[in-house]
């Protein structure tokens, strides 16, 4: 079955530090845009990274950025979302999502409501809590 999977997620405590990891099942992505995006209940879902095909070009949401980085192992086929200096409101449902036919990955991160994209993960949750 073609899909994402995500690890990594759980619990941290403020001003700490998690990974997530992002890899396709069943398939390769090196043609892809990949993004991270998170989602609270009662929230719209908000793009949070997106990287470039070739790994080269990022963006990132206005509330994330300077804290996350986001980086693309072609490798290993995994992308990833280092995430520091986490806060409570950062306590959310994380998906990581990949599309082909996005314009940017600018727009893929600021209006992924957009898109219809290829792919969306099961999605992780991530709790930043003391």
């Amino acid at each position: 079955q073609l899909r994402l999977v995500e690890s990594g997620g759980g619990l941290v405590q403020p001003g700490g530090s998690l990974t997530l990891s992002c890899a396709p099942s069943e398939f390769t992505w090196d043609y892809y845009e990949v993004g991270w995006f998170r989602q609270a209940p009662g929230n719209e879902r908000e793009g949070v990274a997106c990287i470039s095909m070739n790994g080269r070009r990022t963006a990132y949401g206005d509330s994330v950025q300077g804290r996350f980085t986001i980086s693309r192992d072609r490798a290993r086929g995994t992308v990833y979302l280092q995430m520091n200096s986490l806060k409570p409101e950062d306590t959310s449902i994380y998906y990581c999502a990949a599309d082909r036919t996005v314009p940017s990955i600018q727009a893929m991160c600021k209006r992924p409501g957009n898109f219809r994209m290829d792919f969306w993960g099961k999605g992780i949750p991530v709790n930043v809590s003391s």
